[in-house]
This record gives structure tokens, sequence and C-alpha cells, in this order.
């Protein structure tokens, strides 16, 4: 059983969050709180293994929240809820350790999928607001004209491809069937790639990916 909190400060949200993943056999909605700080002081009682965190929350927003959640509870994943407009403040929980996020209006099959994904270690990018952080991150460095890092030019032709899936959002089942390989071999891969680029996760991986597209396409 995967145990779920809920974190938003719209009591009508929290309610149908919770309506709609208590149909799911495999998750426990173990409490709700209306900020962030109310939050923390849950997680030490309820001690969840998924945070479902709302981003503009009065006292504590979500970016504070999911800092503190990384630094007291290392073992409890952060999933995002946002809007379209939020993307600075996913940016920022993105680098305080959250695993990932989604827009609010994901249908709760694919939410429950991804609560599910994050348990397990894997990151989740909703559609939408990444293209605009990648944008937004590509035309900060795009004056700067970027040379290639050497640990790039490293990776394997294998490795690459995988990288360059990584940037579409392609999960790692996913990846696998496109390249005719297993999922072992495809963690395998995305755990060289992380650990070569010195990267945190497949969000900074998709980010990198982007930047030299057009160097990884051509070097495979």
């Amino acid at each position: 059983m995967i145990k779920v909190l809920l974190v938003d400060d719209q009591s009508l949200i929290r309610q149908g969050l919770r309506a709609l993943l208590e149909l799911e056999s495999d998750l426990e909605i173990v409490g709700e709180a209306e900020n962030g700080e109310i939050a923390l002081d849950l997680i030490a009682k309820l001690e969840p293994d998924v945070v479902l965190m709302d981003m503009r929350m009065p006292i504590m927003d979500g970016v504070a929240a999911t800092k503190e959640i990384q630094k007291r509870f290392q073992g409890v994943k952060v999933l995002v809820l946002t809007t379209f407009d939020d993307e600075e403040y996913v940016k920022a929980a993105l680098q305080y350790g959250a695993m990932g996020y989604l827009l609010k209006d994901t249908p709760s099959e694919e939410l429950a999928v991804a609560i599910r994904a994050v348990q397990k270690g894997y990151t989740q990018l909703g559609p939408g607001i990444v293209k605009k952080l990648l944008t937004q991150f590509q035309a900060s460095v795009t004056s700067q004209t970027p040379s290639i890092p050497p640990s790039l030019a490293e990776l394997t032709p294998r490795e690459k491809e995988v990288l360059l899936l990584i940037a579409t959002g392609a999960n790692n089942r996913e990846i696998a069937q496109q390249l005719y390989i297993s999922e072992g071999t495809v963690k395998n891969h995305v755990t060289n790639i992380l650990n070569r680029l010195h990267l945190r996760d497949r969000t900074q991986a998709a980010i990198i990916a982007n930047t030299y597209l057009s160097y990884l396409k051509d070097s495979i």
C-alpha cells in the first residue's frame, strides 16, 4: 500500500483528489494539509510515501516545503501538482528534490500511475510546462554558445540514444520498446548517463539533451 499525503490550500481540490485516488486499491490517503507547515508536521506523524504538493499556498508554499522535506524526510517523495503558469515554482521545486510534476487537470488514472512511479523512484514530467522550462533554459545559454562537455562526448552511441529519448519524456519501458532492449538494460544506461554527466535526475538529463540536441543526433 502506498501512503499519500495531499497538500493544497483549497479544500475542494483535496476532497476531489481524495475521492478519486481512494478508488485505487493500492493507494491510501493518510492525511491532508492546507499549507507546507502543516504538511511537515503530518509527515513526521504519518510517514507518507508520496506527497502530492501544491505550489501556491499561504504560510509556507510548496517550494519551501519541498526543500524542508528533502532535508528532514529523505525517504519521502514529492510529486508537484501545478498549473500551466507556475513554471517558476516548478523549476525551484525540482531543484530542491521534487520527483516531478503533473498539471492539476491530469486524469485520475494517470495521476495514480505517476504516484506509483514516483514511489519507486522514477521522475514524472507532465506535458506542456516542460517545453516552457526547456525553452527558457535554452534561451539563457544560447548567447554563450556552450562547448560540448567532454563527459557528453564520452557517452556511447547507445547511451546517447537513451539520452535523446529521455529528452522526449519517454520512461524506461518506452525506451526499451523503441530500442528493442530490456528495461533492466535501459535502467543501467540511465544510471551510467547520470553518473558520467554528474546529474541528479532525468529532468536535468532532459535539459542537457535538449541543449546539445544537434550534437547528440549527429554523433550517433
